[in-house]
């Protein structure tokens, strides 16, 4: 199969619709429809239900959707460490959740810092999910991603930091003096909903919950009493006198890790690694 080919399937497949896939791709649409065509007979499989007037993914297509974007994602990752490699100036990306692990970043940076032969670290500090995004997609070397809410599938890592979560309430909330809550009590609290983090592909999640984006606007809407959140632990001293804290023990542990693509040959991304076992 050729990238071509792939990128033609995956606008096909996210717009359900020939007309669109052909302007999105900016090409015509009857060449579009031969490709996929092609595609199909190669592969020996039916891709796309066209019965009815709207266009639907077969099994078989939603497969190769999933498999096509990571291929695609590869590429251009490739792409992008290839030109890096080849800039002048040595260096290393790492991406990070924006008030995320801020303790650890810096102790990490400093220790790096001292290792011979050290290199100039270019911090990337992002929203939720997009570490992740970056170091697949080969905008960054490495990465400290969070589990369970970062993927580390096809990554190498190493576990850094385990920590438990707590529940973030306005002050004065009925709840907010509990010596503990469960999982339950807090994504049944009729008043405070938890938020919609943003998904890889932009989408949200339904429910009743608030559209968030990054930690900032999430703080602001506990201030508010328009949402709680689980956090990890550690964020509690990012948190003011408007917000109450309350431990949470039936949720899942947060586990903060350094990761990084497992082909890496860079000296410097090992460094970083060693750095940060040693911490």
């Amino acid at each position: 199969m050729e990238t071509r080919e792939l990128r033609y399937f995956v606008a096909v497949a996210e717009e359900l619709h020939f007309g669109r896939a052909a302007q999105r791709l900016a090409v015509a649409q009857p060449p579009l429809s031969r490709a996929i065509q092609q595609l199909e007979r190669r592969l020996g499989v039916v891709l796309l239900n066209r019965a009815t007037r709207a266009i639907t993914l077969t099994t078989a297509g939603s497969v190769l959707l999933r498999e096509a974007r990571l291929a695609l994602e590869a590429v251009e990752a490739a792409e992008r460490r290839t030109r890096r490699a080849a800039a002048d100036r040595p260096g290393v990306v790492l991406a990070t959740k924006a008030g995320a692990s801020r303790e650890l970043l810096s102790k990490l940076l400093d220790a790096y810092a001292a290792e011979p032969g050290a290199v100039a670290v270019e911090v990337v500090l992002c929203g939720p999910g997009d570490p992740e995004n970056l170091l697949r997609n080969g905008s960054a070397d490495v990465a400290l991603l969070h589990r369970p809410y970062d993927t580390t599938t096809g990554f190498d890592t190493e576990d850094l930091h385990t920590e438990q979560q707590v529940a973030v309430l306005p002050a004065g909330h009925p709840l907010a003096n509990r010596p503990h809550m469960s999982m339950a009590e807090v994504s049944a609290l009729p008043d405070l909903p938890l938020p919609r983090w943003r998904r890889r592909d932009g989408s949200y999640p339904d429910g009743p919950g608030p559209q968030v984006r990054d930690q900032t606007q999430l703080i602001q809407l506990i201030t508010l009493g328009r949402a709680c959140a689980l956090m990890p632990e550690s964020l509690r001293a990012q948190l003011r006198d408007e917000h109450a804290i309350v431990p949470v023990p039936d949720a899942p542990a947060v586990t903060t890790v350094i990761a990084w693509p497992p082909h890496s040959r860079s000296q410097a991304v090992a460094g970083l690694v060693r750095a940060a076992i040693r911490l």
